[in-house]
């Protein structure tokens, strides 16, 4: 692994090319290819087996370890565009360490902390990775992501209506949960999947490609709709919103955005249709009349999740150190149920606010970056939009340990730092990486659909 001086957040943005012309005509230059080869597999298959965790350790845990060792023994690059994620990183899990240490001994606490500092490792990891060679890598990564959330969401609507053999282990409490063990937790994984395949329809240049990704779409939709999880469902509509305001802002073609507009309206109509015909089952719409309502019995009252939300926030400052991992519950006689609070609590004021810091920068950062052309600009819109959604739901629910959370954290990263910043003057092209867009520039006829990223 090397330290290489970059430009803040970015020196260059790797072609699309780089990876099919590297080392041609050289010697070495077919081995090279063949590390590569490698490396593309194991990245499709970490997001592939990020589908499937009902067991721990699960699959995901073997292949990103194996990576990690295979990126660093081939050649990983730590931008100095990535230092200040590293920091907070770093800082963050002291934090979690040094709360740690006064219950150590006490079950899982140990075990809770190695998790969380792996997970937070493979965070900077997707995001070296992702810095480089950028936009094969970041197709691959999303093709193994987009497969692993339509077998998923397959096995979750086949096992809800009872289809196949064994359908109660991908069921919990009559909501589906597919190879999750949580569908609260199964939901919001479907979330980027289902944007980028949207992005996909609204820059598809043929109907057969928008009748494809729409087929897709659908399946997703049905199967985020059977975890009846209201995170997840309001996690996707806010995403969804931010991604078509971003794609929309940066698109700047008058016709083109009317091409998005009309397009976005019929893909809601098609999408109220499935809900429809989804609720016309009796063991759907019943369900559906449970969970719908906005506000739960446990929810409300001082010792709802709300109210519980309060009386730790006013905990936070009498506990500098937290009260250690897992310990929340113990202490307080209920989980917390935000990851704010339970950063705060698990490693005390140095990880919670680091937590808050990490959150924080990378949505300022990365809506600055989402008005950067590079080719990746549609995944990457849909990416921080998915991030977006991710932390509105981590205020009702604990994502420290969902691993799509930092896979989605390292692409925000990585995408930003692969981008070039902009130069200060100069007419902006559109086809050049890492230009910022005006934009409601309607006078240019390009689109920001130009740049589509291709998946399958």
């Amino acid at each position: 692994m090397s330290i290489a001086a970059t430009e803040p957040l970015g020196d260059a943005a790797p072609r699309a090319a780089a990876f099919s012309h590297a080392g041609a005509g050289r010697p070495g230059a077919d081995s090279a290819t063949a590390g590569e080869r490698l490396r593309l597999a194991l990245l499709w298959m970490i997001a592939f087996t990020s589908g499937f965790v009902q067991i721990e350790p699960a699959p995901y845990e073997l292949f990103v370890s194996v990576a990690i060792v295979v990126f660093a023994a081939t050649g990983l690059t730590l931008r100095a565009s990535l230092l200040p994620l590293l920091a907070l990183l770093l800082v963050q899990n002291i934090g979690y360490i040094v709360s740690l240490m006064p219950v150590i001994e006490l079950p899982r606490t140990f075990m809770w902390t190695i998790v969380t500092c792996f997970l937070s490792l493979t965070t900077l990891f997707f995001a070296m990775v992702l810095s480089q060679s950028t936009a094969r890598r970041l197709d691959i990564l999303m093709r193994g992501y987009v497969a692993a959330a339509l077998v998923t969401s397959a096995i979750a609507v086949l096992a809800f209506f009872r289809l196949i053999p064994g359908a109660d282990s991908f069921i919990l409490y009559d909501r589906a949960a597919s190879t999750f063990k949580d569908p609260n937790v199964f939901g919001p994984f479907l979330v980027l999947p289902a944007l980028v395949l949207l992005q996909r329809i609204l820059s598809g240049a043929s109907l057969r490609v928008i009748a494809g990704a729409g087929a897709k779409v659908l399946l997703i939709a049905a199967g985020l709709l059977l975890t009846f999880s209201r995170g997840a469902w309001g996690h996707f509509a806010v995403s969804a919103i931010v991604m078509l305001g971003l794609t929309y802002v940066t698109t700047r073609s008058a016709a083109d955005r009317f091409r998005l507009t009309l397009l976005a309206a019929i893909g809601v109509a098609v999408l109220a249709g499935l809900v429809v015909v989804l609720l016309s089952f009796d063991v759907v719409g019943d369900m559906f009349k449970v969970r719908a309502n906005l506000v739960q019995d446990y929810d409300a009252g001082e010792q709802g999740r709300f109210g519980r939300h309060v009386a730790g926030m006013l905990r936070v400052f009498e506990l500098p150190l937290g009260v250690g991992p897992l310990q929340f519950s113990t202490v307080f006689s209920f989980e917390p149920h935000n990851s704010f609070i339970s950063a705060y609590m698990n490693g005390g004021w140095l990880a919670g606010t680091t937590w808050l810091a990490l959150t924080i920068v990378t949505l300022v950062l990365g809506l600055k970056h989402a008005f950067v052309r590079t080719p990746w600009q549609p995944t990457f819109i849909a990416a921080y939009a998915a991030f977006v959604g991710e932390v509105g739901e981590s205020y009702i629910i604990d994502v420290a340990h969902w691993r799509h959370y930092f896979l989605i954290m390292g692409i925000v990263w990585g995408l930003m730092v692969a981008s070039r910043p902009a130069r200060p003057a100069g007419r902006l092209t559109n086809d050049a990486p890492g230009q910022m867009i005006p934009a409601f520039r309607s006078s240019d006829s390009s689109c920001a659909g130009s740049t589509r990223a291709s998946i399958a």
